[in-house]
């Protein structure tokens, strides 16, 4: 049985992909064609220290970037998808009363009849409330379909530390410091210390939603599994709306985006805020000069960041500002940007992960279009326990709708575990 993880996207790009290759193929492809960029890039940045920059060998230069990116991202994407295949089963419901929850909920998705779904579920323990919001909970196993999806498919998901909650919202007490210490010897006398100051950080939930249809015909058909095609319905759907919010969500009525934080110079950083690291102008990051090497920011930004939170951390950037950057090079004219290790690997830049989200802003003036940090240490995701359905055979006749309703909520819990790059005006 096809799971649902193989979602219509990736079932669609294991196709084009089948004749380019396996991921191993492609990343050799892509290791070729980088050694190839660096020399022509080479060529280009000699040409213009001498000040004979050659147009044409420019957008050499640019087509060669372009496809690596694309390798880097049927890489990525073809890895998603297999990984996918992988995990597509949850196996057989052995608890009982699961087993009876399900069934009851095949036969709702199916023909309306809810047979005392609402018990059911109290039973099988998904939830505590005999009265819930609206809606019916999914079987845990369709539950689980969805989310590995959502882990898959969306950059800051798959980096961040997630967890599951029972209420709207989630609260934690963070030590801001301020508890004196001092070395004394065995016999000498201790004097007070400083009470600490804690700091309450809360996270609230919102609701995202979406409204897949089939008809009745389709859903009599007992040959179709359900869990399969609602999962591959919304997951997608919900992983794109999540990788905007967690990016750039304002926190109200759904994540707040790592982009969304009041931000400051780093030398003056604060609790509460992400501190940054100014560029150079827009147009001489975009470019090296004789003089100057754009490389420098991002240098800036490695170190900015405490060595303590650099073990774990990742870069993150769009496609647009990776072809930009993969152009850069250290003070001893190696490249900063270096190609997978293996066909399941990503990317680095001076040795760390990168990864690609198009919810980061491109290069430009006062943008911030680079974070570097520890994900799972800095930014944390809440899903709340529980996907719902609410069955509609009213509105779109002859065909039903299934209002399928999840609740996440994201925010920052370390502001010192990132940083951020900040191009000049």
């Amino acid at each position: 049985m096809q799971h649902v993880m193989l979602n219509a996207r990736a079932r669609g790009l294991v196709a084009v992909r089948a004749d380019a290759g396996t991921p191993t193929a492609i990343l050799n492809e892509l290791k070729q064609t980088f050694e190839a960029f660096k020399v022509e890039n080479d060529k280009a940045l000699a040409d213009l220290k001498k000040g004979q920059e050659d147009v044409v060998q420019t957008e050499k230069v640019d087509r060669i970037n372009a496809t690596i990116t694309e390798l880097q991202k049927a890489i990525d994407e073809t890895n998603v998808a297999l990984a996918a295949v992988k995990v597509g089963g949850a196996g057989n419901v052995e608890d009982p009363d699961k087993a009876e929850h399900a069934q009851a909920f095949n036969r709702f998705f199916r023909r309306g009849v809810d047979a005392g779904l609402r018990d059911l579920e109290v039973k099988a323990k998904l939830t505590t409330q005999s009265d819930p919001d609206g809606g019916y909970l999914v079987p845990e196993e369709m539950e689980a379909g969805i989310d590995r999806v959502l882990g898959t498919v969306s950059t800051i998901r798959s980096l961040a530390r997630t967890m599951s909650i029972s209420t709207n919202t989630y609260k934690k007490l963070v030590n801001m410091g301020g508890a004196t210490s001092g070395w004394v010897g065995e016999e000498d006398a201790r004097s007070g210390t400083a009470t600490p100051t804690l700091r309450e950080i809360a996270i609230n939930t919102g609701e995202i939603y979406a409204m897949p249809g089939a008809t009745q015909t389709s859903l009599d058909d007992a040959r179709i599994d359900l869990a399969a095609w609602l999962a591959d319905e919304v997951s997608i759907e919900f992983a794109e709306q999540e990788g905007a919010a967690f990016a750039n969500g304002d926190g109200i009525n759904k994540p707040r985006g790592i982009l969304a934080y009041d931000k400051v110079a780093n030398a003056s950083y604060a609790w509460g805020k992400i501190g940054f690291v100014a560029s150079g102008k827009a147009d001489g990051f975009l470019a090296a000069t004789a003089t100057v090497s754009p490389a420098d920011a991002l240098l800036d930004l490695y170190y900015a960041l405490k060595s303590g939170y650099r073990n774990g951390a990742s870069w993150l950037m769009s496609d647009a500002s990776m072809n930009t950057v993969r152009k850069f090079k250290d003070a001893e004219g190696a490249y900063i940007w270096a190609p997978p290790s293996g066909a399941a690997e990503v990317a680095t830049i001076l040795g760390k992960p990168v990864h690609n989200d198009d919810n980061m802003p491109a290069v430009g003036a006062n943008a911030f279009p680079v974070a570097f940090g520890d994900f799972s240490r800095s930014y944390l995701i809440v899903d709340r326990i529980g996907i719902r359905v609410l069955r509609d055979p009213f509105t779109s006749k002859p065909n039903v709708l299934f209002y399928t309703t999840k609740r996440v909520g994201g925010g920052m819990v370390n502001f010192e575990a990132m940083k951020l790059l900040k191009i000049s005006t």
